[in-house]
């Protein structure tokens, strides 16, 4: 079966997934790893996500992988394929970041808000700001609740952890010659439309897909329409 990589947004964990993978599973080999810091994942002091992913592909001895990213995990996919572009035969980045594109004032807000609720010890509000914030309109109580469940949870591993060296590599688009999806939200914030646009501009191989229905989590909004996309 063909091996298919699925990194999870930064507000969530590899539960995200749980969906798409299953229905995923009859036709791939469905990996779905937590980033250190989600799920099941301490954080330890230093480490690299990038090079985590890389080395995992390499301790499953997967030579290559087609790889699925969101937020947060699209853009660990860009730094792994910008490392290593033969091991990854087609990328779809989800509503993802990149180098190089500031976050708009609205997204900065929302982190200001959320640091100050963290800062005052009130951990149940900064994440019922991340599920009122991040999900898009179509988003159903269930989907709420997984994300609410999964943002506690990275609170729980990443606040008492304190400051972590997390290495990051540069993304080269131009590196990225494989077929790549990216997909964006019109109810999501403008830096993710903004670095679609800086990616699309510069990835050699590219596609784009805009939905006029998603906010920041799509697989989460409408899990079935999510995996079509993905397919």
């Amino acid at each position: 079966m063909t091996p298919l990589l699925l990194l999870h947004a930064g507000v969530a964990d590899s539960r995200m997934w749980r969906q798409q993978a299953e229905a995923l599973s009859a036709t791939h080999q469905v990996i779905t790893p937590d980033l250190r810091g989600y799920g099941e994942a301490p954080l330890v002091p230093k480490y690299s996500d990038a090079g985590d992913v890389l080395a995992l592909l390499e301790e499953l001895g997967l030579d290559q992988v087609a790889a699925v990213g969101a937020s947060y995990g699209g853009y660990v996919l860009q730094q792994a394929a910008s490392l290593q572009p033969d091991r990854f035969t087609r990328l779809v980045l989800l509503c993802a970041p990149t180098d190089n594109v500031e976050p708009d004032e609205v997204l900065r807000a929302l982190w200001a808000e959320e640091n100050a609720f963290l800062e005052a010890g009130d951990v149940e509000a900064a994440t019922q700001l991340t599920v009122d914030r991040w999900l898009g309109p179509e988003a159903s109580p269930e989907a709420q609740e997984l994300l609410r469940t999964m943002q506690r949870r990275a609170f729980e591993l990443q606040l008492p952890a304190g400051d972590v060296d997390n290495e990051e590599y540069p993304v080269v688009p131009e590196n990225l010659t494989m077929p790549v999806r990216v997909i964006t939200g019109a109810h999501d914030f403008q830096f993710f439309a903004d670095s679609a646009t800086y990616l699309m501009d510069r990835l050699p191989n590219a596609e784009r897909k805009d939905l006029p229905w998603a906010g920041h989590l799509p697989t989460l909004e409408r899990p079935s329409e999510a995996l079509q996309l993905i397919l």
